[in-house]
């Protein structure tokens, strides 16, 4: 994936080195890394840190402004700026096209544990869009994750990240995709209904409802990397590969398979990996929003 030379969005918030203590008791890896994977992509925080309270120690939480940052936090800072950038010039002339104006969210990398407006942020819930203050929190660490727990590599790509120890940089592009996927559908309103009815039915349709709205979010990270290649020309052979790869280790069914050896789908929230691999090809070929109704398509 080439990245490096275009736009940096000055959306970003880099509140890393702050303070802020790494969560405690985080060793089980079965269940923990499955849970971590689970929440990958845009997910409750409250819920998500009730699921980990029991198993991480109470820590400091710092909203300070970072230190003495390393070379690889710098390089991680340029590379999370560039791709938001890259969402940026994606979804403004979509908006314009909509008669609308796209209003970024800010992304807020952090280590640790950081507030946010959805509640205390912990690396253990992964990446995940806070609408109430319409934020990205991501902890860059998660990457290194994404390829030594879950096994998302890219190998198989050319990469411009120095590091080799993380997941491969599309894939790494692909979650931030996502989760500014749920930011569109904050702004387009789509996420207010679906919580309205989620309130009004029971839990095994509540989570369907969850499935189609992540589905979406794939679907509009797809639509982000359609046309950024027709802007930018940034794919590389054995990106969307890459993409396919992720998106199916995290979905639901294969998580469950791999933390419990069974499936359950009345508690999918996210989708299996063959409709989170299909809904993100579905936008990557089309470019087309019209294309990403999850909620009138049969799953």
């Amino acid at each position: 994936m080439r990245w490096k030379g275009r736009r940096i969005s000055t959306n970003v918030e880099d509140r890393r080195g702050g303070g802020a203590a790494k969560a405690g008791g985080i060793s089980i890896l079965g269940l923990i890394i499955a849970f971590v994977a689970w929440k990958f992509f845009g997910v409750d925080p409250q819920m998500a840190y009730q699921a980990t309270k029991s198993v991480t120690q109470q820590q400091q939480v710092s909203d300070q402004a970072p230190q003495q940052l390393t070379p690889e936090q710098e390089e991680a800072s340029e590379f999370v700026g560039t791709v938001l950038a890259d969402t940026e010039d994606t979804w403004s002339p979509i908006f314009k096209q909509l008669g609308g104006t796209y209003t970024p969210p800010k992304l807020v990398m952090f280590s640790g544990a950081i507030r946010s407006g959805c509640g205390t942020a912990q690396a253990a819930m992964g990446p995940f869009y806070c609408p109430a203050d319409q934020k990205v929190y991501i902890d860059t660490a998660f990457f290194k994750d994404m390829r030594q727990q879950m096994g998302i590599s890219g190998e198989q790509n050319q990469t411009e990240l120095s590091r080799q120890d993380q997941a491969g940089d599309f894939a790494q592009a692909y979650v931030i995709a996502h989760e500014v996927g749920h930011h569109v559908q904050n702004l387009l309103g789509i996420s207010s209904q679906v919580q309205q009815a989620q309130a009004q039915g029971t839990r095994t349709q509540g989570n369907q409802l969850s499935v189609r709205l992540e589905l979406q979010a794939d679907c509009f990270a797809g639509i982000w990397a359609n046309h950024n290649q027709q802007r930018t020309q940034f794919l590389e052979q054995g990106d969307i590969e890459e993409a396919m790869d992720a998106a199916q280790k995290i979905g639901d069914d294969y998580l469950q398979k791999q933390a419990t050896g069974q499936v359950v789908p009345d508690s999918f929230t996210h989708g299996t990996s063959q409709q989170r691999m299909h809904w993100f090809q579905v936008g990557l070929k089309t470019g087309d929003l019209n294309q990403c109704n999850t909620f009138e398509s049969n799953l």
